[in-house]
């Protein structure tokens, strides 16, 4: 089975709980085996809505690159997610797949590796935490140096957990 490697984000309700269900229904059909901490980082695009809660993950699948996007999908929006809205806005949840092995995938669904990750430090430093050997095809970088030559758009810090439905 291939290696996968997700995103995760979250910046609508108890941010927290919206990640900890969708790592619970990924588990269904992937299993995963490595979980970065989480970290709250500065909206990215649309900078007027709450800060995002993400993490990175992964683990195996026997989902196809398009079967698992379906499935990614049908989570966020059982979970909430609309489809309409502005792009990159607020979202109860966030799925992207990161990485599918040592696959590269351009179709007008589905680009892997996701096409924005070595310039986002909401996907490079969890990411970092959890694969920092793991080679982009396309690049030819470890994540480690990716992450250490980056300039990031924005702030990304540490999360401590805490249950937010205290400060809601």
């Amino acid at each position: 089975m291939p290696r996968i490697y997700l995103g995760l984000g979250s910046n609508l309700g108890d941010r927290a709980h919206n990640i900890c269900t969708a790592l619970e229904r990924l588990r269904a059909k992937v299993q995963l085996d490595r979980i970065s901490s989480l970290y709250e980082t500065e909206p990215v695009g649309l900078a007027e809505q709450p800060w995002f809660l993400n993490l990175a993950c992964s683990g195996e699948s026997d989902l196809s690159p398009e079967a698992l996007l379906d499935f990614v999908k049908t989570i966020e929006r059982e979970m909430g997610r609309k489809d309409e809205g502005p792009r990159f806005g607020p979202r109860p949840i966030d799925i992207d797949i990161l990485f599918y092995g040592e696959a590269v995938v351009s179709t007008s669904r589905l680009e892997i590796p996701h096409p924005r990750l070595h310039k986002r430090g909401f996907t490079l430093i969890p990411l970092s935490e959890i694969a920092p050997d793991l080679a982009h095809p396309l690049l030819g970088m470890t994540i480690r140096d990716l992450g250490d030559t980056a300039r990031f758009l924005e702030k990304v810090r540490l999360y401590r957990l805490k249950d937010e439905r205290a400060s809601n």
